[in-house]
């Protein structure tokens, strides 16, 4: 007899709601993650993107509905559960929020040796991280003499440090000029491709959205690899083109606390709803078409 297994999104959204007295913030909300899938969170600025994240690491508590992560229900967590769970996640805050007075090196390496991991450990992890986000070399310097840019990506560095299997971005190309914003969308479809993170991606950017939902990564086979380690210089971004069509990355649209469109792209484009045409109309910003150079 063939049994049917299903999939445990990493997370996922139950009906929930939340509002702060007469402000509706999300109305019954519903949604999921799965392993591997990025989700683009858009929607008008203070239209509840941002508060998802917080809700999912447990900064909020909803008025009514559920939360899972990882199959945990974790609207009731108390606090010493929570930071267990936001052990397990990484996040990119808009503003990088490192630490101005330790290196690159120590920010990176902050939430290990709070761990009490070994530090030549923690030595080989930082090491193997700077290189995947194409940032050896800067270890001592300090966040003051980077580009905002470099601060991203330190950020993100950061983040995946310990190879988290859930990532969220708050808005991570904000303020970025677009060949730099385009380096940090690269990096994110390294880690959905190559790490098979999953993620929730908030933005008001639509050339992001344009970015992750259109390309992938691509990496030589493995006898053309370095043992287990893929170089830099055998990865390459590629367009989905006609017969390939990516089944991972969604884009979810919020207006006034509800849900009002999730799927592929290609339907999002082309969509009749009204808040989304007038989305789309609105935004006057170049998109500026990242070709695929190396990662």
């Amino acid at each position: 007899m063939t049994e049917n297994y299903q999939i445990e999104p990493r997370i996922e959204f139950r009906e929930v709601s939340l509002a702060f007295d007469d402000q509706v913030v999300l109305d019954h909300v519903s949604f999921t993650v799965a392993p591997g899938e990025m989700k683009l969170m858009l929607g008008e600025s203070g239209g509840g993107k941002s508060m998802i994240l917080k809700l999912v690491l447990g900064l909020e508590k909803p008025d009514s509905g559920e939360i899972f992560v990882d199959g945990e229900e974790i609207t009731r967590f108390p606090e010493e559960e929570l930071n267990r769970l936001r052990e397990r996640m990484g996040i990119v805050f808009q503003e990088g929020a490192l630490f101005d007075s330790l290196t690159v090196f120590e920010n990176v390496a902050y939430r290990l040796q709070e761990r009490g991991e070994d530090e030549k450990e923690i030595e080989r992890k930082v090491e193997q991280i700077l290189e995947f986000v194409g940032l050896r070399g800067v270890e001592d310097k300090l966040p003051s003499e980077l580009s905002g840019g470099m601060k991203r990506r330190v950020a993100i560095a950061r983040a995946v440090v310990d190879e988290p299997e859930i990532v969220l971005f708050d808005e991570p190309t904000t303020g970025l000029d677009p060949p730099t914003a385009g380096t940090i969308c690269e990096l994110a479809l390294k880690l959905r491709d190559l790490r098979g993170v999953s993620s929730i991606w908030v933005t008001h950017r639509l050339e992001d959205v344009r970015f992750l939902t259109s390309k992938y990564i691509a990496a030589a086979w493995p006898d053309q690899t370095n043992g287990d380690q893929i170089e830099a210089k055998q990865l390459k971004i590629e367009d989905e083109g006609d017969k390939l069509r990516l089944v991972n990355t969604k884009i979810v649209m919020l207006h006034h606390g509800r849900i009002i469109f999730e799927g592929p792209d290609e339907e999002f484009w082309h969509s009749d709803d009204p808040f989304i045409r007038e989305f789309l109309e609105f935004d006057t910003t170049v998109y500026e078409h990242f070709d695929g150079h190396t990662a």
